[in-house]
């Protein structure tokens, strides 16, 4: 190897491990301060999930706003609604709900938890979210429907 070449090669950047490549490329968390008002996402998400279970809706629609896992966990629970609804033969029908309360918590910077309580003509639903500001956007993270 020529003098050049191997000065050269000394002064290169240390070479990137795969972890160093998952950190870069992961989601990177956001503070809250750099967050909007969570209050909206959270009532359009709470719509949309009961559309999703209702099945007026694709669950692929909510994808953006969902980690992996959450939407992954939504679209099972959507497919078992929709093998319900079949089984019992009832058509699909747009939800009518009206939200009745909605609680908020920040346990941590960039991290929200809410609780929403919807009534509906046949029942009432307790849904829990765990938001999380990544890539500069909030992102539900957990989803329970209760």
């Amino acid at each position: 190897m020529p003098a050049h070449a191997a000065a050269a090669s000394s002064r290169r950047r240390p070479h990137r491990t795969d972890h160093d490549m998952e950190e870069l490329f992961a989601p990177q968390r956001t503070s809250s301060a750099d967050l909007p008002d969570p209050a909206p996402l959270v009532v359009a998400l709470t719509r949309g999930i009961l559309e999703v279970l209702a099945g007026t809706r694709e669950a692929d629609q909510l994808a953006r706003w969902l980690a992996e896992e959450t939407y992954l966990k939504l679209v099972t629970r959507a497919n078992l609604s929709r093998r319900a609804r079949s089984a019992r033969r009832v058509a699909v029908q747009r939800p009518v709900f009206t939200v009745r309360t909605m609680r908020q918590m920040s346990p941590a910077d960039g991290v929200v938890e809410v609780t929403v309580i919807v009534t509906m003509p046949d029942r009432t639903r307790a849904i829990a979210m765990r938001l999380e500001g990544l890539d500069r956007r909030w992102r539900a993270t957990d989803i329970r429907i209760l």
